[in-house]
């Protein structure tokens, strides 16, 4: 297995987006955040962006809370060559930032109104992935930071946050907008026209959630979106092109588990799809054996002490669980590796304890680093 360099991968100035990508429950909010503090240490300014909602980001950087605006962490034993900032993903607040921003003041109230803006700021699919990538935009324009480091959804969402600023755009683009506005262009004939015009199934399904204005919010909401449209679809090509630059490197974080190493070989074929940096992959919570001593031996001398030494006896009996589940390990990322030969792995061992403070995560990245 080729081996991956976290070190030389931060410390490398041209290194400007760091993408933890991969299933649920693999640690990929305590690996983005354990790489940020690492990479502020060694002197990169760095913000890690978080949309795991659970707070876990917060918690170990010892800050009460995180908003949708990057926040210095300035903590007791954390002193840094760089600096580290950290916000956590506000969908509704950064989606209204936007409208602010580009709509002007009175267009935007009335936009913030909309009943069906409210609806698809919230709850319409892909709106909290290009939000993500709206906000992953919007730090990178600032130049505030030369290391941005992002915490992606779980599973195969975070998939969805490559695919979102298409999804939205063709959504709210095209065809949609045409029937939409139609309506206010052309009177009765016009309502009548759309809903003959194959468009009734999604309007019946849409008003189920926002009542019988639908179409009349929502024309009145593509008329008024439609005039900030344009920059709209430019920041997520940009944002787009950002997460295809040299600067950017895509990390899969998995579990040695069949289901997560599963997800990530799909991850790792789609970012070659995709033409996506892809540095490595993060083998995380490991279980590398600690005496040299084989499963067989291990139970054969628990064997013989078990009624001299229970203590010991049991601890041998460990060893060989231990063993037996490192070995599995091993064949699962061997069959990974034979898979994708060219994909850099690093394994991370387990801790005995979750992390809640940066010294744990100071220990992650250490073993991210090989340094432990």
């Amino acid at each position: 297995m080729m081996a991956l360099d976290v070190d030389e991968l931060i410390d490398d100035a041209e290194t400007r987006v760091i993408v933890c990508c991969g299933s649920g429950g693999v640690g990929k909010t305590t690996t983005a955040a354990a790489i940020a503090l690492r990479a502020a240490e060694r002197g990169r300014q760095t913000v890690v962006l978080t949309i795991d909602p659970a707070r876990r980001l917060a918690q170990a950087l010892g800050l009460r809370e995180l908003g949708n605006h990057p926040r210095q962490v300035q903590v007791e034993g954390f002193d840094p060559k760089g600096e580290l900032w950290a916000m956590m993903l506000d969908m509704r607040r950064t989606f209204d930032d936007m409208v602010r921003a580009h709509a002007g003041p009175q267009r935007a109230e009335q936009l913030l109104a909309n009943p069906f803006y409210q609806t698809i700021s919230t709850s319409f699919s892909g709106t909290q992935e290009y939000m993500a990538m709206e906000k992953l935009g919007q730090l990178a324009a600032t130049g505030d930071w030369d290391l941005i480091v992002v915490d992606t959804p779980p599973s195969r969402s975070a998939l969805d946050f490559l695919d979102a600023p298409t999804r939205l755009s063709t959504a709210l683009d095209g065809r949609m907008i045409r029937l939409l506005t139609g309506p206010a262009k052309a009177g009765g004939w016009g309502l009548r026209k759309v809903v003959t015009a194959g468009f009734s199934m999604f309007a019946k399904a849409v008003s189920t959630i926002i009542g019988g204005q639908l179409l009349a919010d929502a024309s009145a909401f593509m008329q008024a979106f439609d005039s900030m449209f344009g920059g709209f679809r430019e920041r997520a090509r940009k944002t787009s092109e950002l997460l295809r630059s040299k600067g950017t490197a895509f990390l899969v974080i998995a579990a040695p588990e069949p289901d997560a190493l599963r997800e990530a070989s799909y991850f790792v074929d789609r970012l070659s799809e995709e033409s996506m940096p892809l540095s490595g992959l993060v083998a995380n919570r490991t279980h590398p054996v600690l005496a040299d001593l084989s499963a067989g031996a291990a139970l054969s001398a628990a064997d013989r002490s078990e009624a001299s030494a229970p203590l010991a006896t049991a601890v041998l009996r460990l060893h060989a669980d231990r063993v037996a589940l490192a070995e599995r390990e091993n064949r699962l990322l061997s069959r990974f590796t034979r898979a994708h030969p060219e994909v850099p792995i690093v394994r991370v061992p387990a801790l005995p304890s979750d992390v809640h403070d940066v010294a744990g995560l100071r220990d992650i990245g250490d073993r991210l680093a090989n340094n432990s």
